[in-house]
């Protein structure tokens, strides 16, 4: 009678250690599969400024403001200044008479995220797009450029400007231009992390300019040595649980 009930508790160990190995091996399986989609930016993204739209991920407005700037250089023009674009003010409280700068921009700097990507039908992480998102420069369509900032911009290469001759600027004349954020090909840098695609760790490191991270010795439905619960506590189980079974048998046969 003893022997009988030892051999159920260890058949049922073994049936516990089967199902404890393979919850956290299917979890792993659900959260480490890669994407077969293609990133969805989601709503249109707008400077309502310059009314400016974009469909990618990202829309950034540069502006910059010809200005003066102390140079070193002797063989400059005016002096020891030269004349620059620059997107931030060039503070000139300290400059020679006739090289005075505007103490500020009259329009800002500004960058917009999608809010809403997708993958997958899946929420697409804000850090993925900062940290693969790669920006490039676009013409928009200025169809929709408010009559008050027609009458001070004229398009200018792949932007605004407010220069009245583009080749002869003067100070405090303005320039204004937009990127889009694009994503490059994700495959292998993303992974399912609490029902949202986030950056592998290994992506994020490189995409730092880091270290890449320590390769991990764990395979995709295979759990980390280090678990509680490991497939040689299953094999362990399984072959305890099959001793039990021939032991008990063999004590039937003897005793019949």
């Amino acid at each position: 009678m003893i022997g009988r009930v030892a051999a159920r508790a260890l058949f049922a160990f073994a049936l516990a250690a089967m199902g404890c190995a393979a919850l956290p091996a299917a979890a792993q399986d659900e959260d480490s599969g890669e994407p077969i989609g293609e990133p969805v930016a989601g709503k249109d993204l707008r400077d309502r400024d310059f009314g400016v739209l974009t469909r990618q991920f990202g829309l950034d407005r540069r502006v910059e403001m010809y200005q003066w700037r102390r140079t070193a250089d002797p063989a400059a023009e005016q002096g020891g200044y030269e004349r620059i674009w620059n997107s931030a003010p060039i503070d000139s409280s300290q400059f020679a008479p006739g090289h005075v700068n505007p103490t500020r921009l009259p329009l800002e700097n500004k960058r917009w995220w999608s809010e809403s990507a997708t993958l997958d039908g899946k929420p697409l992480d804000s850090e993925v797009l900062r940290a693969l998102g790669e920006w490039s420069v676009f013409r928009p369509n200025f169809s929709r450029l408010p009559a008050n900032l027609a009458a001070t911009f004229q398009p200018e290469g792949d932007g605004l400007g407010s220069s009245e001759n583009p080749l002869a600027p003067q100070i405090g004349d303005l320039r204004v231009s937009w990127r889009e954020l694009r994503l490059p090909a994700l495959e292998g840098k993303l992974e399912l992390r609490e029902g949202a695609w986030q950056l592998k760790p290994e992506a994020a490191a490189a995409a730092l300019n880091a270290a890449p991270a320590r390769p991990s010795a764990t395979v995709l439905g295979e759990l980390p040595q280090d678990q509680r619960w490991s497939w040689a506590w299953l094999v362990a189980g399984v072959v305890a649980a099959v001793a039990a079974l021939m032991w008990l048998r063999g004590r039937r046969r003897r005793a019949a």
